[in-house]
């Protein structure tokens, strides 16, 4: 059964002159409903996506899909997100889903042969807006560490100085667990941490996760080695093995229950939170950067948007103007 196209209603044939772009419009969907058996929301979705783009096609005189330049495809993309084309403008990801349509139009009509080039196979979707990273307040974060595991068992040590390390110096989780015992310097308070691409890092940590990493190594670790082959690893498992970030992840897990936290609460979580703490008690961005191995500050200035309250509250504060007399 072929799937006439009005202006954004598929019906019987369509009234008026039929143009070529029209007609392979048709042809698409016929495609997609028969061919590929695409269910009934995800055709409509296509629909009103490709029709958008034949009505622009058509605003613009572009009548045959032959004629169409990259520039014609890349334009239709700049007006649907303004709304510049007449119709209400679309999210990013919104417009990442009509330019994958437009895409597959294209791409068929040129392995149709109906077309010669394929003017939408350079044209990128739109990114999305990055997601401002998660962070857990101070308090929540002391909860997680005291909800960590018993301090009279070895996993229970272990743990504790897991989450203190964390989160004493915003470790990724592959990080920690991938430290060995040769990687510490607790007397001065550094560990090296081997990030991206095999990248080494010398970071500082705090007064708090030394004592727990301590506490481990010296009552904890020294059990659960014994069960096993002698791995240098400093977080082990209960056979003696070096832990894995599943297993790292699920003592995370298991402290954020007990704390009675809502919300998922990752090892990113600490590691944004680290970032997130840093930055509101005034640490350079760029020191922070360092710390956390980002490779650009970029990446590391999107904390200082979740920073904008304390930046506001120091503001009002400093400011001699900034509040009404």
């Amino acid at each position: 059964m072929s799937v006439e196209v009005t202006r954004g209603v598929a019906v019987g044939a369509p009234r008026g002159e039929v143009t070529p772009v029209e007609t392979a419009l048709v042809g698409y969907l016929d495609h997609l409903a028969v061919e590929r058996g695409l269910a009934a929301n995800t055709l409509g979705a296509y629909r009103r996506d490709l029709r958008r783009y034949v009505d622009f096609l058509l605003s613009h005189r572009l009548d045959d899909p032959a004629r169409v330049s990259e520039r014609d495809v890349t334009n239709f993309l700049a007006a649907i997100r303004t709304g510049e084309d007449g119709s209400a403008a679309l999210s990013a990801s919104s417009a990442a889903r009509t330019v994958v349509a437009v895409r597959g139009f294209h791409r068929f009509l040129l392995l149709e042969g109906r077309t010669t080039t394929d003017p939408a196979g350079q044209v990128q979707p739109p990114s999305p807006p990055k997601r401002l990273p998660k962070a857990i307040s101070l308090d929540a974060v002391e909860r997680v560490l005291a909800a960590a595991g018993p301090p009279e068992t070895a996993t229970g040590l272990r743990d504790r100085a897991l989450l203190e390390l964390l989160y004493g110096c915003g470790a990724r989780i592959s990080e920690a667990v991938g430290c060995a015992i040769d990687d510490l310097d607790l007397r001065s308070g550094l560990v090296r941490l081997r990030g991206k691409g095999d990248k080494e890092r010398i970071v500082p940590i705090g007064s708090y996760a030394v004592a727990a990493v301590e506490a481990y190594l010296v009552r904890g670790r020294p059990e659960l080695a014994q069960r096993g082959k002698g791995s240098p690893a400093i977080f082990l498992n209960a056979r003696g093995g070096p832990l894995s970030r599943q297993s790292a992840w699920a003592v995370l897990a298991g402290a954020a229950d007990r704390a009675e936290l809502s919300g998922k609460v990752s090892p990113h979580t600490l590691r944004h939170s680290f970032a997130t703490h840093l930055l509101e008690g005034g640490a350079d961005v760029r020191v922070v950067q360092e710390l956390l191995g980002h490779a650009s500050v970029t990446t590391t200035q999107l904390y200082t948007r979740v920073t904008a309250d304390t930046l506001r509250e120091v503001y009002v504060a400093a400011h001699p103007r900034a509040l009404r007399a």
